[in-house]
């Protein structure tokens, strides 16, 4: 029997809450400590998951020989200080997306975990999803031939409240690196990175990005046309389109769902999944896969890639 590993999770949001209930579904792992920047919400996230060690600052968790991997869970202006802390403490870490705030300090992450041999990765959970493997596979089998397109759209209505995360520009607000992250990512997934990238940006009333169109064209030809907005719910759908079919993915693309193969002649065949939990315990499943391979980085979110996904996030929000 090999050792659990050991998880800590910097902050106590939403996310570490789903992240922590869908740390149940994996096998061998445990979460032991926990860090937020006060006492008390360490001890009812401590409470809630029988979390053992319970820091109110997040130097004290990293510094725990106990722990073996870091969850960063905090807002995302704070994920570069945040990861940064963990792999000067030799922790490898798993960084909520938007991976950073710009590609400089992606670049800087990914410069410090290289040089000190940690493992690092930017959880963007959908890659380790089953249908996203699955289109995955059929792509690299040729079942969509030449690629051509490929279109996402991530929207979701919040209340105009100038407080709340998505409007706060203090918090990162904006619609982009919160919400479009999803379709730039599945494009990039896809596609590559973009040699061609045009943008309307629009903001909201907070003045952050709300609702942003983009169009992105490649060095094969092919298009990615992607749209995000806080301002209203939308269908949350994807498509790729394929000289020989396409694939639909249901709504929300980005999270456990199903979609069709579309062939040329009309021909459709169904491929159907049910999951467990909130979906997330697939990356952890990859970031315990990667930590007992030796492996330094992901081959299905590889930290390039998180780079130049950044890279063309930040060209998209220069158009605002």
């Amino acid at each position: 029997m090999s050792a659990p590993l050991r998880w800590g999770i910097i902050g106590t949001g939403g996310i570490a809450h789903t992240f922590a209930r869908d740390l149940r579904l994996v096998d061998g792992a445990q979460i032991v400590a926990v860090g937020s920047r006060s006492q008390a919400s360490a001890d009812a996230f401590g409470d809630e998951f029988a979390v053992p060690r319970r820091y109110a600052s997040y130097e004290e968790l990293v510094s725990d020989s106990h722990v073996d991997v870091i969850y960063v869970a905090t807002p995302h202006p704070f994920h570069h200080a945040n990861a940064r802390l963990a792999l000067e403490h030799d922790k490898p870490a798993l960084v909520e997306k938007a991976f950073t705030m710009n590609a400089a300090e992606a670049r800087d992450l990914v410069a410090l975990a290289r040089q000190k041999k940690l493992f690092l990765m930017e959880a963007m959970w959908t890659r380790f999803l089953p249908h996203t493997r699955a289109i995955r596979e059929l792509i690299a089998q040729g079942a969509l031939g030449e690629l051509v397109s490929v279109s996402a759209d991530h929207g979701q209505w919040f209340e105009k409240d100038p407080s709340f995360r998505l409007f706060d520009a203090t918090l990162g607000g904006g619609a982009l690196l919160d919400l479009g992250v999803y379709p730039v990512s599945f494009a990039s997934m896809i596609l590559g990175t973009p040699n061609r990238i045009s943008a309307l940006v629009d903001p909201a009333f907070s003045g952050v990005d709300g609702q942003t169109s983009m169009l992105f064209g490649y060095e094969s030809g092919a298009q990615a046309i992607l749209t995000c907005t806080s301002l209203a719910h939308s269908a949350t759908r994807a498509s790729i389109v394929g000289t020989e079919a396409r694939i639909d993915v249901d709504g929300d693309f980005y999270a456990p769902t199903s979609f069709s193969l579309v062939k040329r002649n009309g021909e459709t065949r169904r491929f159907d999944y049910v999951d467990e939990g909130r979906g997330l315990h697939h990356e952890a499943e990859e970031v315990a896969s990667c930590l007992a391979a030796g492996e330094l980085e992901s081959l299905w979110m590889p930290l390039d890639e998180t780079v130049t996904i950044m890279e063309t996030m930040e060209t998209v929000l220069a158009f605002l």
